[in-house]
């Protein structure tokens, strides 16, 4: 009996584009399950169930962000240990119940868990779709790519925030904006279980391809190894962990705080979901040109100036007044935070060798992630000691600092004229990186 000899695998855009494309409306799914929640959680947790302090209010995203982070690390790990697609459709299958619970949740109990749940989904799913990506397109293209899911994500989320903040205005808070998320769930698990197809031979041939790929210096790190890298010892990955986690800190805050800081100058619920759309929407159509331009110019400057820009759109929204300045506010908020998003995914992946990079994406994860938990505490102790004005100039000036940790400690992870179109070729660090066990 005969059979079909496997498809020869193939690095590159090009070269997998049906799949790819398929991944990035798959990755929109997952951010459409997040946007359901941006204008509508924070307005339904004060007028709903009458939650007065900010630090209460802000529980779901201490939830989600603190589970999110986690599953992240989680999902690295597993990825690179039982393979991509089976992570990304227990993703899917934890995702289902999310957006009734938001609906029909009787207590804001249920509305905790629902977001505990968002945060494996979240995690699980949005983890794979960047790692297979990562390993379909190979290194030539790793800023494209990484700005196409990141564009497909957070436009997701821009849509959702801006339907249901529609829909919130003429149909109130609960259920009907939660539709959205049903149906975005279910087609979600459907394409992933059907349709999406393993990645981890398309790793393990760029890391047979890769320059010095013998076990010994790239194949046995441990987990341990490869968290310690990652947070602390190798300069480039510790500094944009760092970068990531101030960076989702700040969309905690777009997130969970200026909802209620337009709502308390009298916006109405249609006009805060435009400024809760605006912010994600710029952000997620900039990746698209910032993900290539890192891939040309490298990673770097992108990213310390793009915590920069974060730090004067944030201090300029807490500073203004006014739906049209905040929308300025907002706008600029989005093209910093375009600057910074896929170039530090990008860089992750031009440091971690192909054997162990799915570890390493998930530890980066984690820390980003982690920034939704520590935003929302730290903004809310900060609000209800100072007001809310007082926590967006705190979170901006945290901002600054954090491109400046960037500016000083990061190398360059990507030169443009090392990076060989070529499949399976690696873009070279500019300076030798430490231990011996890092391309």
């Amino acid at each position: 009996m005969s059979t079909t000899p496997a498809p020869p695998v193939r690095l590159g855009l090009r070269e997998n584009l049906a799949q790819f494309s398929l991944l990035v409306g798959v990755n929109a799914l997952v951010g459409a399950m997040i946007g359901e929640e941006r204008t509508v959680l924070p307005l339904l947790g004060v007028r709903v169930f009458h939650l007065h302090a900010y630090t209460a209010a802000l529980t779901y995203i201490v939830a989600f962000g603190a589970m999110k982070a986690v599953t992240n690390f989680a999902a690295g790990t597993l990825s690179d240990r039982v393979g991509r697609k089976p992570v990304l459709v227990a993703g899917w299958l934890v995702g289902v119940p999310v957006p009734f619970l938001l609906a029909f949740g009787p207590s804001w109990g249920w509305i905790v868990f629902a977001n505990i749940l968002l945060g494996v989904n979240q995690g699980l799913t949005w983890s794979t779709t960047v790692i297979m990506k990562i390993d379909l397109v190979g290194p030539a293209r790793r800023g494209l790519a990484m700005g196409f899911n990141e564009a497909a994500g957070y436009g997701a989320v821009a849509l959702a925030a801006l339907g249901t903040g529609f829909i919130a205005g003429r149909a109130g808070l609960r259920p009907d904006p939660f539709f959205l998320g049903m149906a975005a769930a279910g087609l979600g698990l459907g394409l992933s279980t059907l349709f999406v197809r393993e990645t981890q031979d398309h790793a393990r041939f760029e890391a047979a391809s890769h320059v010095d790929s013998s076990p010994d210096a790239h194949g046995e790190l441990s987990t341990k190894e490869v968290f310690w890298l990652t947070s602390v010892k190798e300069k480039a990955l510790s500094a944009a962990s760092q970068a990531g986690l101030v960076n989702n800190l700040n969309d905690g805050l777009a997130w969970g705080i200026f909802p209620l800081f337009f709502a308390r100058a009298g916006l109405s619920i249609s006009r805060i979901g435009i400024l809760a759309a605006l912010y994600p929407a710029v952000w997620g159509l900039g990746q698209l040109v910032t993900g290539a331009l890192s891939d040309r110019i490298g990673r770097k400057r992108l990213i310390a100036a793009g915590m920069w820009t974060q730090a004067v759109a944030i201090g300029f929204i807490a500073a203004a007044h006014g739906f049209w300045p905040w929308a300025a506010g907002a706008f600029l908020l989005g093209v910093g935070t375009a600057m910074v998003y896929p170039t530090l995914l990008a860089a992750v992946g031009d440091v971690a060798h192909p054997a162990w990079r799915a570890s390493a994406v998930g530890v980066y994860r984690l820390w980003r992630d982690a920034g939704f938990a520590i935003g929302a505490l730290a903004a809310g102790v900060v609000a209800d000691l100072l007001g809310l004005a007082a926590a967006i100039w705190f979170v901006a000036g945290l901002t600054a600092i954090s491109g400046a940790v960037v500016a000083v400690r990061m190398y360059e992870t990507h030169r443009p004229d090392k990076a060989s179109n070529h499949p399976g070729a690696i873009a070279m660090a500019e300076e030798p990186i430490p231990s011996g066990k890092l391309i």
